[in-house]
C-alpha cells in the first residue's frame, strides 16, 4: 500500500523502548506507519506541525508538559486533530480531563497491541472509542460532586502540608471558610481525614504529587 493512502501516526512517548516497540507493531500493519516520533510536548506541537499526521498518540507524562495541554495546544491550531491517549495512568480524573479536551480514545498501554491497533483505525475513521476497562473507572465515579477550582487550591495547599490559618493567608479568606472547603473535599472523595483525602486524590489523578 503506498505511503500516501496509509493511517499516518505521530508517537508521543518519552520512553524510546516503548516508541520503539509501538513503531514495530504500527509499521506491521499494512494500512498505517508511523511518521514521526516526539519525546516531549514542545516537540510534538512541532511534528504535528511539520507531518500533520492522520492519528496521533499520546502519552500524559511527558518531561516539559502533560499530555492533555500538548493535545489542547494541538487541538486549539488544528481543530480537526485526532488524538488519541495511550498512557499507564487509568485515573478517573485524568480520563474526564482528556476526553473534555477532545480526546478520540483513552487507552493504557497494558491493552493487547491489536486493540491498540484496531483503535488507531476507528479513530482515524472519526469514531471515538473508550475500551470497558477505562469506562468503568468513568462509571464507578460517574454521580460523585467534582471538586471545585477553590476546592482543589486549599487541596493542593494541604498536600504541601498548609495549615488553615497558612491556606487562609495564602487564598485571602478566612479560616472558617478554609474549614468549610476541607469539609466539603473530605465528604466529595468519601475521606476521613486530610491524608487520606490526599491518597484518594492523587490515587484518582484529581492532584498530582
Amino acid at each position: 500500500m503506498k505511503d500516501s493512502i496509509r493511517i499516518r501516526v505521530l508517537c508521543v512517548d518519552d520512553h524510546p523502548l516503548l516508541q520503539e516497540g509501538i513503531a514495530t507493531v504500527i509499521n506491521a500493519q499494512p494500512d498505517m506507519l508511523v511518521a514521526a516520533q516526539a519525546f516531549d510536548g514542545r516537540d510534538a506541537i512541532k511534528c504535528f506541525r511539520q507531518h500533520r499526521p492522520d492519528v496521533t498518540l499520546m502519552d500524559l507524562r511527558l518531561p516539559d508538559m502533560s499530555g492533555i495541554d500538548a493535545m489542547i495546544a494541538i487541538r486549539t491550531e488544528f481543530p480537526n486533530a485526532r488524538i488519541t491517549v495511550l498512557t499507564t495512568f487509568e485515573a478517573d480524573a485524568e480520563i474526564q480531563r482528556a476526553l473534555k479536551a477532545g480526546a478520540y480514545s483513552y487507552m493504557l498501554k497494558s491493552m493487547p497491541p491489536l486493540d491498540i491497533i484496531d483503535t488507531i483505525r476507528q479513530v482515524h475513521a472519526g469514531k471515538k472509542r473508550i475500551p470497558g476497562e477505562v469506562a468503568a473507572h468513568l462509571v464507578e465515579h460517574l454521580s460523585e460532586e467534582t471538586l471545585t477550582e477553590r476546592e482543589l487550591e486549599v487541596l493542593q495547599l494541604v498536600m504541601l502540608g498548609n495549615r488553615n490559618r497558612d491556606i487562609a493567608n495564602r487564598l485571602f479568606i478566612s479560616q472558617e471558610t478554609v474549614k468549610a472547603h476541607i469539609k466539603n473535599i473530605l465528604e466529595k472523595l468519601g475521606a476521613s481525614d486530610r491524608t487520606e483525602a490526599i491518597t484518594v486524590a492523587v490515587r484518582r489523578g484529581i492532584i498530582q504529587l
